[in-house]
């Protein structure tokens, strides 16, 4: 299904979009512009005196809803926090610790041989066909490591498609439509599930009282999604984005791309690694085992509610990834003989520092922006407006949550933490929605369609500007429209086929998880 015709990059809408993305500026001025931006809208916002009730929150001495207006960055306190955090707001970046982190481990898989020939060993005889569908498996499984699967995954896949005489761009497309516009999809909950169905559950205690929300409540949703979203990755990768791109140039590739051209024997010196290799991720693996089902098993909280007993484990994910590619990558060095001592170590892991120099860059103006967008509330009154307005449509109910997949999906342009949005969105959504039958688990599955699927077309999406560097490793001239452009068709189609999965499950009334289904029974306390 592959193609190797020659790109069309300047043809048709998705040339336009191209083109027109490119012409933007570099994305770390273009940071400083929506601070800008930013800055002008909260002040004429808080002239204007825009506000909106918390929908959680009660203002002790009124006993009413606490109201939350727009702030002006320019007012004495924003100004105080901006120009005395800079340190604190760079460094609790998000991403940045998750990122720099695992690339540590990342850099020395990489430079010591070890990807490159695990790849070659791994696709050699790999039956090209089944390649884009394996690789999107693959990463939508990896949305339990949450954050980390961005780092691990993606570069990964380029490496793959690259070792299998493919456009490595090709492998950053399919990864990244698969762990971030698919990210809700998968076989199995996880944690994201525990922390979105957890924020349901206290959503709708503020209006019902005592309710518990069934944790694998939308189980057999979100796996549906992932067989919907397969074959749809599978067809826009193959048919579209692939002949689009055309025939890999490796002229084009940053100083810092593995430069194999694809598959190859491997030495006597490589088998040995991938052996010594596979040993130490195999034991590393059974120690992750023992220490969570161990007879001390420090990764697990018996004290915790059930649903978040596993989240030490979860949490321990970063440091098992920089494990996971520190050792392997060592121990394949020291066989492979690309690595000579511990000199070598240390400098293959700074040398992956120094890739991460410009993100740094970014990180800091992207930092500003997001820590700014908080102080000024606007996210918020956003949220609970647009609520609002969706409670005072009249919509039936298959409408109703269509609009809240899209209201999602809108709003995901803007703030990116699906948490975040979720904690402002639920106390609203989900107690409206009850009140006229739908189960707080279908409006939360809804909710998750909308959210995860813009995330591949936004530069405000926190690890948008990460996924560019990892395409300019392979062709340095790829801008931010020529991102926005690959990833565009992956948006519409996991956009419809979300919305397909949406208005199925709520027209046939199909069961969302074990006990679970579309609509209500009966209110919570109403006998």
């Amino acid at each position: 299904m592959s193609s190797t015709t020659a790109p069309t990059a300047q043809q048709g809408f998705l040339g336009w979009v191209e083109r027109t993305g490119n012409r933007l500026p570099d994305p770390v001025l273009l940071f400083v512009y929506f601070i800008g931006v930013l800055v002008a809208l909260s002040v004429i916002a808080s002239l204007a005196g825009w506000s909106a009730a918390h929908p959680a929150e009660i203002d002790p001495e009124t006993g009413t809803n606490r109201i939350v207006i727009v702030e002006s960055l320019l007012s004495t306190e924003n100004l105080r926090r901006l120009l005395t955090l800079v340190p604190e707001t760079f460094t609790h970046f998000p991403p940045l610790g998750m990122v720099l982190t695992v690339m540590l481990g990342a850099g020395v898989a990489e430079r010591s041989g070890l990807f490159a020939a695990a790849m070659q060993a791994s696709v050699a005889k790999a039956p090209r066909f089944w390649l884009t569908p394996a690789v999107a498996f693959a990463c939508m499984m990896a949305n339990h490591a949450a954050d980390a699967a961005f780092v691990v995954m993606i570069p990964l896949a380029a490496i793959i498609y690259h070792a299998a005489g493919r456009h490595p761009l090709v492998g950053i497309g399919v990864s990244f439509a698969a762990v971030s516009g698919a990210f809700s999809a998968n076989l199995m909950p996880g944690q994201l599930d525990a922390l979105l169905l957890g924020i349901t559950e206290a959503a709708v205690q503020t209006v019902f009282g005592d309710y518990t929300v069934n944790i694998a409540g939308n189980w057999y949703f979100i796996a549906a999604m992932l067989c919907a979203y397969l074959p749809v990755i599978w067809y826009v990768t193959d048919r579209v984005v692939e002949p689009r791109l055309g025939t890999y140039d490796s002229a084009l590739a940053g100083d810092d791309a593995p430069t194999e051209d694809g598959p190859e024997d491997i030495t006597a010196g490589q088998k040995r690694g991938l052996r010594n290799a596979a040993l130490a991720a195999l034991a590393l693996s059974a120690l992750w085992v023992f220490l969570t089902i161990g007879p001390v098993a420090p990764l697990v909280d018996p004290d915790a509610p059930a649903e978040a007993q596993l989240n030490p484990l979860y949490r321990s994910l970063l440091p098992f990834f920089l494990l996971v590619f520190l050792v392997p990558g060592y121990v394949y060095g020291r066989a492979a003989g690309t690595i000579g001592d511990h000199r070598d170590l240390i400098e293959m892991m700074s040398g992956a520092m120094k890739d991460m120099a410009y993100y740094l860059v970014l990180s800091f103006v992207a930092a500003h922006f997001v820590a700014m967008f908080d102080w000024s509330n606007m996210g918020l009154v956003l949220a609970v407006t647009g609520a609002d307005a969706l409670k005072a449509s009249g919509l039936p109910m298959w409408a109703m949550l269509v609009a809240i997949l899209f209201f999602g999906a809108a709003l995901n342009l803007l703030i990116g933490s699906a948490s975040a949005k979720w904690s402002v969105l639920a106390p609203v959504l989900v107690p409206m929605l009850m009140l006229v039958g739908i189960s707080p688990e279908m409006t939360t599955a809804a909710y998750r369609v909308g959210d995860s699927a813009t995330n591949i077309v936004t530069p405000l999406m926190v690890y948008f500007p990460l996924i560019l560097i990892f395409c300019q490793r392979w062709n340095r001239h790829f801008g931010l429209g020529s991102l926005t452009a690959m990833m565009m068709p992956y948006f519409i189609g996991i956009m419809a086929a979300g919305v397909a999965v949406t208005v199925t499950w709520v027209v046939f009334d199909l069961p969302l998880g074990p006990g679970v289904g579309v609509f209500l029974d009966a209110l919570p306390g109403s006998g």
